[in-house]
Order: C-alpha cells, then structure tokens, then sequence
C-alpha cells in the first residue's frame, strides 16, 4: 500500500485537496512569482489511512505565475422585444506548487 500524505485547504471560498509536487490553480492572489504562500486553512490532513481535522496544520506553496481563465461569454435575450446583451468576463487566477505539508 502507498503512504500518500495530501491535505485538504481552502483558498478564495472554495476547497481543493493537496499533494506536495501538485500545480494548483487558484482564485488571485497577492505575490510575484517565487513568493512563498501559506495557506492558512486547512481543513484536512491524510497520511495514507490516517485521517484527522487539521488543528495546526500548514500547507506552503511557491507561486509560479500568474493568469486569466477562459472566457465566459455571458447572453442575455428577451423574447419579442429585440433586446439582447452579450458581454463576456475573465477571472484572474494564481498557480502555486505545493512545497510543503506540515501536520
């Protein structure tokens, strides 16, 4: 059986479950690349099956860059009225690799 060891964090409302190694792509956040970020909720943390909420636990990364999702193109049309409205939104994002877990 294989030892994995990942955790589970939480950055910009939503949760993403961790691996040391891992890209992770993530709501922006402040820092240029080669910066250190610490997430600072950690929910979860598995060491192969071993499970247990994550009172002091740490995850660290290094932010490799920084970039856009792909466009959302956003329709609007209203039914025998000739209305109609297109606009179209990109969402800034922050990709990290994960350095470290500290349980």
């Amino acid at each position: 059986m294989v030892h994995s060891l990942y955790a589970v964090v939480r950055s910009g409302g939503k949760q993403y479950r961790v691996e040391e190694g891992l890209l992770l792509t993530v709501a922006s956040l402040e820092g240029e690349p080669g910066k250190t970020v610490t997430f600072g909720e950690v929910l979860l943390v598995a060491d192969g099956d071993a499970v247990k909420a994550a009172g002091k636990a740490t995850v660290t990364g290094e932010i490799v860059g920084h970039g856009k999702t792909e466009k959302l193109t956003i329709f609007r049309y209203k039914n025998k009225t000739r209305s109609r409205k297109k606009t179209g939104h990109r969402s800034k994002t922050t990709t990290v690799r994960i350095t470290k877990i500290e349980a």
